[in-house]
């Protein structure tokens, strides 16, 4: 029987973390670079490392061809995407399990129906998982059409990338008069952004909050939930804060909406970890998308649960059944992760640069997750995530304290970083109540939404 290997065809903190969970399991690890990323602590821990490319991402991590061809080489057996770059790539994903590996994640179908925003919606409308108000499919050119279906939903409505993700593709209508050319300043940008300019229309939600369900399928019908985070604190629809479980949410809300989730994932035979995101408004869920990959904010879930997901994502694609039933997970106490980044905390603009000393926070209840080092140098073509910060505590209160030790303990010098942003965060009477909505970070910072 052939050893197993894993090729991890990422970068940054999640390669550390995927590299770590192979440890753990005894399993060989090879890590793939950019010219940019030769001093990448995974680059230096894995059992091989191969460069597949120059530093900008077209050339190297999404460069098909040359990641399989690093797994050729190596003798790999399996294939970790991470989180994005590739992860949600069903090409990839197909390539992959065409060459003869295991990708660690869900099968390409999986992949192809989540990644669509419509046949998304489609298939959680048949699995019972509720959804927004919208138009039930993509919108023609008919605009008397697409004004009927618009006043029938009730404005203000949102303009969605029936292809998009990241915060990108979407543009709010208030008005009837605004909505032929937004719904073409749309499509325009999807095709440019996705190269799909297919667009639909939901209801737009004043005051969500943004809460997520986090599944794990074995890929033969069989599914588990571990309940929610709050991901609500985000700026420009990115996330800078989760937390878990969320405010307000009980265990009966939990296991009834957990429950459509794993219904979902049952139907379609998922494998591996992934997340429904909803938004949550009066009480009522509504699905906005899947999410077919580990999590940037997976930590906080595995604090509250005990489950190890990265490993789960490991044993599941070595054909291992589900080891847990649901009766299994139980909630415990409170996590809240800070991701973490080289940006300036009033701009919130990219600040690449050398790292001078890293010193990382320590005490109870505290993990890092980080790739960085004193010396390191943070490189100008990618995310700029290079932390992130997660507390522990049988409360929340705890939790937050924790925090607040761990961001003062921090130090990252030479690079500026958010670390003001979020202890300002910590410190706003509404986040320490609880259960803000998916607007207040952004006028917390004064900016219009």
């Amino acid at each position: 029987m052939t050893e197993p290997k894993v090729l991890i065809a990422n970068r940054g903190e999640i390669a550390l973390r995927v590299l770590r969970a192979c440890r753990e399991l005894r399993i060989k690890t090879v890590a793939v670079h950019s010219t940019a990323d030769r001093e990448l602590k995974h680059v230096k821990l894995a059992d091989e490392s191969v460069c597949i490319g120059p530093a900008l991402s077209r050339d190297s991590y999404l460069n098909i061809p040359m990641i399989i061809s690093a797994a050729e080489l190596t003798g790999a057996t399996m294939i970790h995407p991470g989180y994005g770059f590739l992860s949600e790539n069903s090409e990839f994903a197909e390539a992959v399990e065409s060459s003869g590996f295991t990708f660690i994640g869900p099968r390409a179908e999986s992949i192809r129906l989540m990644g669509d925003k419509v046949s998304a919606i489609n298939a959680m409308k048949a699995a019972g998982v509720p959804c927004v108000p919208g138009s039930g499919g993509s919108l023609g050119d008919d605009i008397e059409l697409n004004k009927k279906i618009a006043s029938k939903i009730g404005y203000p409505i949102i303009i969605k990338a029936a292809g998009g993700g990241g915060g990108r593709g979407m543009r709010v209508v208030r008005k009837e008069e605004d909505l032929g050319a937004s719904i073409q300043m749309t499509k325009t940008e999807a095709k440019a952004a996705f190269n799909n300019d297919m667009v639909y229309m939901e209801k737009f939600l004043e005051n969500p909050r943004h809460i997520e369900i986090q599944v794990i399928g074995d890929g033969k019908g069989w599914a588990i939930h571990l309940g929610e985070r709050d991901c609500s604190m985000q700026r420009r629809h990115q996330k800078i804060l989760e937390e878990a479980p969320a405010i307000g949410i009980t265990p009966a809300i939990r296991n009834k909406i957990g429950a459509l989730c794993v219904r979902a994932c049952e139907q379609m035979k998922y494998r591996g970890a992934g997340t429904f995101e909803f938004l949550y408004e009066n009480g009522e869920f509504y699905f906005i998308e899947m999410n077919t990959r580990v999590q940037v904010e997976h930590p906080v879930t595995e604090l509250i649960t005990g489950i190890d997901i990265v490993k789960a994502q490991l044993r599941i694609a070595m054909n291992a059944p589900l080891w847990y039933t649901q009766d299994d997970i139980q909630i415990k106490g409170h996590a809240i992760e800070c991701r973490i980044n080289a940006e300036d905390p009033e701009t919130l603009l990219p600040c690449p640069g050398k790292i001078a000393i890293y010193h990382a926070p320590g005490g109870p209840g505290v993990r890092v997750d980080s790739h960085i080092y004193s010396g390191y140098t943070v490189p100008p073509y990618y995310d700029s995530l290079i932390a992130k910060i997660i507390t522990y505590g049988m409360s929340r209160e705890a939790a937050i304290a924790r925090m607040e030790n761990a961001l003062l303990e921090t130090q990252i010098s030479g690079i500026k970083t958010n670390i003001p942003l979020h202890q300002k965060i910590l410190k706003d009477p509404e986040f320490q109540k609880g259960g803000t909505n998916i607007h207040y970070l952004e006028k917390l910072l004064g900016w219009k939404t």
